[in-house]
This record gives C-alpha cells, sequence and structure tokens, in this order.
C-alpha cells in the first residue's frame, strides 16, 4: 500500500471508529511499524488534520473533520454504485430516488478516469423478481425512526388476519424480496418483526418513545442474540 493511501486509511479508520484507537492496533491494520505509523501520524498533523493522541488511550480525530470528496479509490466508488444500483431497485420511492441522485453527483464530482467506475461498474445487483409492494410511504417509517416517535399500524398476518397495533420503530432490514420492520409492540409487550407488505395502515404518532433508541435498540439486540441461541440449541 502507498503511504498516500496509508494516511487516507488512517484517517478514514479514526473517523469510523466509536471509541480511541490505539496505536499498535493501527500499525497491525496497515501492516506497518510502530515507527512508521508514528511518523504517517506526524506527516498528517504536519497537513493539519485534527488528530489527538493520548497516552494509554489512543488516537482520536475531530468529529468535525471532513476529507476532500474527491479522494476515493476505485474500489469506494464501486461499493457505492452497487450499494446505490441495490437500493434502487429495492428501496421505497424517495429512498431509490436518492440513491439515483448519489450516483448523479458521484458521477459529476470524481475525475475522468474514475467516473468510469460510477456509470459503467463492474459490478451490479441482479434484479429483483417479483418484489411484494407496499400500500404506503415507507419514508414515513424511515421518519418516525429517525424523529423516535410511534407508529400506529394496521397490520394482517400470513393468513389476513388484521389487528392494530403500536409499535417502537428500531430499524428496517432490507432482504431481496421484502422489507421488514423490528419495533417493540405494544401489544405483544416484546420485539416483533412485521413485513411491510402486510402493512395495511401506517400513522406517526406525535407520541415519542419513553425509552432512550441507543438502549432500546440494545435491548432488541439482546433479544435477537437470545432468539438465535435458543434456534442453535433446538437444532443440537
Amino acid at each position: 500500500m502507498r503511504r498516500t493511501e496509508r494516511l487516507f486509511g488512517i484517517i478514514q479508520t479514526l473517523r469510523t471508529a466509536r471509541r480511541p484507537v490505539a496505536g499498535h492496533l493501527l500499525a497491525e491494520q496497515f501492516e506497518v511499524s510502530l515507527r512508521t505509523l508514528y511518523r504517517d501520524m506526524a506527516e498528517l498533523l504536519a497537513q493539519r488534520v485534527p488528530i489527538r493522541g493520548e497516552a494509554g488511550t489512543g488516537y482520536v480525530i475531530d468529529s468535525e473533520f471532513d476529507m476532500p470528496p474527491l479522494m476515493l479509490t476505485v474500489d469506494e466508488l464501486e461499493a457505492a454504485a452497487l450499494g446505490a444500483a441495490w437500493v434502487a431497485q429495492r428501496g421505497d420511492e424517495a429512498l431509490a430516488r436518492g440513491a439515483r441522485d448519489l450516483v448523479a453527483k458521484l458521477s459529476a464530482a470524481v475525475p475522468d478516469h474514475l467516473r468510469t467506475a460510477i456509470i459503467d461498474p463492474a459490478i451490479a445487483p441482479f434484479p429483483i423478481r417479483d418484489g411484494h409492494q407496499d400500500g404506503y410511504d415507507v419514508s414515513v417509517v424511515r421518519a418516525a425512526i429517525r424523529d423516535r416517535r410511534k407508529l400506529a399500524i394496521a397490520y394482517a398476518d400470513v393468513e389476513g388476519r388484521a389487528t392494530e397495533r403500536v409499535l417502537w420503530p428500531i430499524v428496517i432490514g432490507y432482504q431481496d424480496e421484502v422489507r421488514l420492520l423490528a419495533a417493540h409492540c405494544e401489544l405483544r409487550g416484546t420485539f416483533r418483526h412485521f413485513r411491510t407488505d402486510r402493512m395495511q395502515r401506517v400513522e406517526r404518532l406525535d407520541e415519542r418513545i419513553p425509552e432512550p433508541f441507543a438502549r432500546l435498540r440494545s435491548r432488541w439486540e439482546a433479544h435477537q442474540r437470545q432468539r438465535r441461541h435458543e434456534c442453535a440449541d433446538e437444532r443440537t
């Protein structure tokens, strides 16, 4: 790996890390010695990259720092193009439009020699066969998740039986042909997953979710781990 690529890699690692990253971990990741890593850090500081290092803690980067938009590799551009194409096929109308706009903006921003990776990428998702259509605007659900608001829905199970539910939405999971909303269900008093195409009515409520989102998501993730362990035990 060239030094320039390594420097950008270090910046990206620090930008995406949730906590300080120890120097020896960075050195291992980029397969260099600690002495080389220290020289890289000195070079980044000389270029006014706002990195702070604390003994015994690790390196952090100012959360306001952003890299120039054109500093992308071919692999990064192809990853963006693949993800955008997948979302354009499977996302709701607003999300699909956002994916197409993203590709257009990247095409206009990257240098000429990288534009092929966006306009004519070497990788692409296979078209979906018969995707299940939603009868409402799923962007309403996404907005409720962002705003930490409850949802009122009418939901039909696999046999068509409808129930009225109030949900604390957490995340929408995208599969090839269906979307699943993970949520805490007030009716059942626990976490459930709801196919978005079986939601017959969706209403965003003004009432806020009464639990910090980080704690709610953590409880849902623990619930998912428990379910996977139970399924594994049943198979043994």
